[in-house]
């Protein structure tokens, strides 16, 4: 893998914090129950930086005419490579990741005030990490202590995701890389998942087809928990119990996507159970289909984050009156925000290391304006929950239809190509 995008990303960031310092821990490991941990994954701030994948370890930048990046992380130990496995040790890491400097991780607190003096900013992320704030806190305060032997503690805590967001938010080749990766093989095993699809099954079985596939492709993980949502448990946007069985003539909704050197896919797809849309299920499918369509096509540099929003709610908001769902006017409809009982979420988010990506979706008062390098989520739906005034053959149908895009120099690109039309679906679908 190569280290150049980490180390011209520092490189940038130094550039941006003037004589100042900036701190950056990555994640804690997590107890899952007594000595067993979570399956560890790194902050994606601090991957962003260093592509150093080990815990224990902490970034410090310090600006200036003479710029470092110097990295504290866990000491090269045998026994606890015997047990844990292989660790760089701080020579190791400095050698492999491009760091000016690397010291072990327990030297980090007695190098602290030495650090911190005379620096007149501090880039931290205050408030996201409680035991870090009081940390720092305590750093800070040594350091004033010795205020009287001329030494100075920095006089501005400044947020260090206000600069990182920024770059975040533009995808080096690096990262597009990764994620077209994630999304091949995210689009596998959601192909994976509509092949082997049967009347009876249960939703985990078909997660099982496509965690199998996500790993069988070099996936390293889920990029967030799957929802297999079969008939009405795809109207709960959020479901993740995925234990029901799966009912003849319903759909069944699949949310999932996998990590590529920590970036994420997010697709989603709805398909039938038994391989074949009935009228009333083609006809809402067709819908959200066109509203991802119009989305798509206003995803260019210079529109806004809310255009592809605005574009796919309108196709949404006239298949709401096409289907009965809602009586009036267009206008009116989109006006009263009649809409939101079938649809009541944004058309997309920002997507890279996190699957809700860093990133403002706003500038001041006005919504972000694309350029080439951001990626976002194109992923409208329609969510029809049983009611008196809803038509017996729509009752119970969700449906939402997501893909990955590339914003370009002359448009966008979807980089997702898990089957969508009806004919693409059925025919994955043909058990013959």
């Amino acid at each position: 893998m190569s280290r150049h995008p980490y180390f011209s990303r520092r490189e940038r960031l130094l550039a941006k914090i003037g004589d100042g310092i900036a701190i950056l821990p990555t994640a804690p490991e997590k107890l899952r129950n007594r000595d067993a941990h979570h399956p560890y994954r790194f902050d994606s701030y601090f991957w962003y930086l260093t592509g150093f994948p080990e815990p224990e370890a902490v970034l410090v930048l310090v600006g200036g005419s003479q710029p470092q990046s110097i990295l504290f992380c866990r000491d090269k130990s045998e026994e606890r490579e015997i047990w844990d496995g292989f660790r760089h040790g701080p020579q190791g890491a400095c050698e492999a990741f491009d760091f000016d400097e690397a010291y072990p991780i327990a030297e980090l607190d007695t190098r602290f005030g030495d650090l911190l003096t005379d620096r007149p900013t501090l880039w931290y992320s205050l408030g996201h990490d409680a035991e870090w704030d009081a940390r720092i806190t305590a750093a800070l305060n040594a350091v004033r202590a010795q205020s009287r032997a001329g030494k100075r503690a920095p006089a501005e805590i400044r947020d260090l995701r206000v600069p990182l967001d920024a770059m975040r938010l533009t995808k080096d080749a690096h990262e597009i890389d990764a994620m077209r990766r994630a999304a091949a093989i995210s689009s596998a095993g959601h192909a994976r998942a509509m092949h082997a699809c049967r009347p009876g099954m249960a939703e985990y079985e078909l997660e099982a087809e496509l965690t199998y596939e996500f790993r069988r492709r070099g996936g390293e993980a889920h990029a967030y928990t799957p929802i297999v949502a079969g008939g009405l448990n795809a109207c709960v946007l959020h479901y993740v119990a995925n234990d029901k069985l799966l009912n003849d003539h319903s759909l069944v909704l699949i949310d999932a996507g996998c990590e590529v050197e920590g970036y994420a896919a997010d697709i989603t797809r709805t398909f039938p159970v038994n391989g074949c849309f009935s009228p009333a299920q083609r006809d809402v499918y067709e819908i959200v289909l066109a509203a991802q369509a119009a989305a798509i096509a206003a995803i260019k540099p210079g529109n806004h984050f809310m255009d592809p929003h605005q574009a796919s709610l309108r196709v949404l908001a006239q298949g709401m009156l096409d289907l009965k769902l809602l009586t009036g006017s267009l206008d009116g409809v989109l006006e009263s925000e009649a809409y939101k009982r079938f649809y009541m979420h944004r058309t997309g988010h920002w997507l890279g290391l996190d699957v809700h990506d860093a990133g403002e979706y706003k500038e001041g008062d006005a919504w972000t304006t694309l350029a080439p390098g951001m990626t976002l989520t194109v992923e409208p739906g329609l969510y029809i929950r049983p009611a008196a005034d809803v038509p017996p053959t729509l009752a119970g149908i969700g449906t939402r239809v997501e893909d990955d895009v590339l914003v370009t120099p002359v448009g966008c690109e979807v980089y997702t190509s898990a089957p969508k039309t009806v004919a693409e679906i059925e025919e994955v679908m043909r058990h013959d």
